[in-house]
């Protein structure tokens, strides 16, 4: 269930709701894409991105364009996965709710 940019963190606790709900759709999706029996060619692009995205959101308020420059690759490898479309939908959604990056 995705929060609202509203909510608040929990009490006693500084994380950005926003951040705790892209790490656990990212978590979500690492555990589907590791269950995955099959092997397709761009996996280890989605598993190395998916790496990245964890890693900006154990860092804090990870910078939005880096965030969808990893949703693009995530998506292009495992976009044809059938099995990960609801895991990587959730990640998407994650990623919205940081907005849209600076235009430059």
């Amino acid at each position: 269930m995705l929060r609202s940019l509203g909510q608040r963190p929990v009490t006693g606790s500084d994380e950005d709701p926003r951040v705790a709900e892209l790490h656990t759709a990212v978590s979500r999706l690492r555990r589907e894409l590791a269950a995955l029996p099959t092997d397709f060619p761009d996996r280890g692009i989605a598993e190395d991105e998916l790496a990245s995205l964890a890693a900006m959101a154990s860092g804090g308020t990870p910078e939005t364009l880096r965030l969808r420059g990893s949703l693009l690759l995530i998506a292009a490898a495992i976009g044809s996965v059938s099995a990960l479309a609801r895991a990587l939908r959730g990640v998407r959604e994650a990623v919205d709710l940081f907005g849209e990056p600076p235009r430059t």
